[in-house]
């Protein structure tokens, strides 16, 4: 019966095992930004305060970032950033530390672990861009922003070409108004100065009694 119990609780430790060497505690070495994936382009989805504990659930063998879990988060953070207790003393996580801590070395993949961690996150609905990895996403996004602007400037353009198409009738307008004006003002001078000129004319006309009076003529007394 104790051979059976000790058969029991070996089966149970092999069982735990494995468990156990999913995660390595490791801490933060400066206030460092969490990541939704192993690059500093991914989106940042928390901040983990120098010193504070994580659990470092793998690695990647061919670059040094880790998937870690901070306060039931989860994300990436570079393993130039997280240090381990090993051999009484602590050290960087590296891949030369991976084994010896336990820690296994994973792959990445955005659909499986967003889907997974960030379907609540304003990010998530971009998963097919990011995808692709972040140099497409941010490639992608930069030629939209250069679409956008080119439409912006092309707007602009078109709009500062009706200003000055605008501008360019005002003064064609303001200049025939002017020339209308000025039309005007010296049609009133032509004629002021005809109707000055009929005054003195009327001025100057001897009256008519200088000539039809004469000496003893009764029309003179008028």
């Amino acid at each position: 019966m104790r051979n059976l119990f000790v058969k029991i609780a070996a089966v149970g430790l092999l069982m735990l095992a494995p468990a156990v060497a999913q995660a390595a505690e490791g801490y933060s070495t400066a206030n460092v930004n969490m990541r939704a994936g192993p690059s500093t382009r991914y989106p940042a989805v928390a901040v983990i305060p120098a010193g504070s504990s994580v659990e470092i659930r793998g690695c990647l063998s061919d670059v040094n970032w880790c998937d870690v879990e901070f306060y039931g988060g989860r994300g990436w953070v570079s393993g130039q950033y997280v240090q381990a207790s090993y051999q009484q003393r602590r050290v960087y996580v590296g891949p030369q530390y991976y084994r010896p801590l336990g820690i296994p070395m994973i792959r990445f993949s955005v659909d499986n672990y967003w889907d997974r961690y960030y379907r609540n996150r304003d990010f998530y609905r971009d998963r097919d861009r990011w995808s692709r990895g972040p140099d497409y996403y941010y490639r992608d996004r930069d030629n939209r922003d250069r679409d956008r602007d080119r439409d912006n400037r092309d707007r602009d353009r078109n709009w500062r070409e009706r200003d000055g198409d605008r501008d360019g009738r005002d003064r064609n307008r303001d200049w025939r108004d002017d020339n209308q004006r000025d039309d005007r003002q010296r049609g009133d001078r032509q004629r002021g100065e005809r109707q000055r000129d009929d005054r003195r004319g009327d001025d100057r006309r001897p009256d008519r009694r200088d000539f039809d009076c004469r000496p003893g003529d009764p029309s003179c007394d008028e």
